[in-house]
């Protein structure tokens, strides 16, 4: 190349302007990168939710039936003469009461708890339940008594005695199903009536009370009770 000559050597020129041409098209194809690159990292495995057990489901006690006669029945009819007698008297929370009254009379007895029966007895009846809680202690005997359900509470029998005096007295009789624990043993431990299984009971007890009085003490009663 002769630059002394003063001619301009037109083989750089052409080369320059390829030159030239060809960043235009890289930077046009790559694009213009701005600041630090971004950092591209892998992606972390997807996060699969393990099934989580089921927890077995505890049995639900079974429900009370409750059986209460409608009032075109004679039981029915006496339980709305009583309704009419009693203020605040309706046979469903008779009923309902009940088992309350069973659960704590059963408890009671087999527990020779004399204060509660005698709250929840009548006098005749809290005398019989007195004599067998003492016969029992004496003899050495332990009742072990558990209620697991009652299954079925029906109303089946009604009187009103309106010969009492001033106030009439109300008998209602109920028909209760339960399954029971009831094992009697003596000081030694060894069975003497019952078993130690859960078994059937069917009771008829009879509740009374004078109608009409509001006095604290004057309250549903058990009057008498008997195997159905």
């Amino acid at each position: 190349m002769n630059f002394i000559s003063g001619h301009f050597p037109l083989d750089l020129v052409v080369l320059g302007l390829v030159a030239v041409f060809l960043v235009l098209r890289l930077r046009s194809v790559l694009g213009r990168r701005v600041g630090a690159e971004p950092v591209v990292r892998p992606m972390a495995p997807p996060v699969v939710a393990q099934p989580v057990a089921d927890k077995p489901a505890e049995p639900l006690p079974p429900t009370i039936t409750y059986e209460i006669p409608t009032p075109d029945t004679r039981v029915g009819g006496v339980l709305a003469r009583i309704a009419a007698l009693q203020p605040g008297f309706t046979p469903q929370e008779f009923a309902k009461g009940t088992e309350t009254a069973f659960r704590q009379i059963v408890g009671a007895y087999a527990a020779g708890d004399l204060d509660v029966l005698r709250e929840r007895l009548t006098a005749a009846t809290f005398e019989a339940f007195q004599a067998a809680i003492q016969s029992r202690q004496q003899a050495g005997e332990v009742l072990r008594s558990e209620i697991r359900d009652i299954t079925d509470i029906a109303l089946i029998g009604a009187e009103v005695d309106e010969t009492t005096g001033p106030s009439p007295l109300a008998r209602i009789e109920v028909r209760i199903v339960s399954d029971q624990v009831s094992l009697t043993v003596d000081s030694s431990g060894q069975p003497v009536s019952g078993v130690d299984a859960m078994t059937e009971f069917s009771d008829l007890w009879t509740f009374e009370r004078l109608l009409g009085v509001n006095a604290p003490g004057a309250v549903w009663r058990l009057g008498a009770s008997r195997s159905a």
